[in-house]
Order: C-alpha cells, then sequence, then structure tokens
C-alpha cells in the first residue's frame, strides 16, 4: 500500500547499524496520503506521496 500511484515511489531496504555495528534490515516507507484528486476527468481516491501533493503534479478534488 505504501506507494505512491503519482510517481510510483514506494519502500527502499536498507541496514540499521547500531552503536556496537550490529546490522539488521530496515526499511523506509514514503509519506503516503489517501487523497480524492481528478483523475480522467472524474474524482477517484488515489494514494499519493507529498512531494507530488506539494509539487501541484495532483489536482485535487473538492
Amino acid at each position: 500500500m505504501a506507494k505512491c500511484d503519482i510517481c510510483g515511489k514506494g519502500v527502499t531496504f536498507g541496514i540499521k547499524v547500531s552503536h556496537s555495528h550490529r546490522r539488521s534490515n530496515r526499511m523506509w516507507k514514503p509519506n503516503v496520503k489517501r487523497v480524492k484528486a481528478i483523475v480522467n476527468g472524474s474524482p477517484k481516491r488515489i494514494y499519493a506521496c507529498t512531494r507530488c501533493l506539494r509539487s501541484g503534479k495532483v489536482t485535487r478534488a473538492v
């Protein structure tokens, strides 16, 4: 679910390193909001990341 419908941004994986340098897997999730937007001329609920909302790639429906 943590995937932007506009730009396709999803989770990324990496390694968490503790103070004693023990390594374990972790993931970063994008800041995705469920918004009502205009898609192909009709309002629809989509998942959009806050970067797309802020940059104006999403036209919000009222």
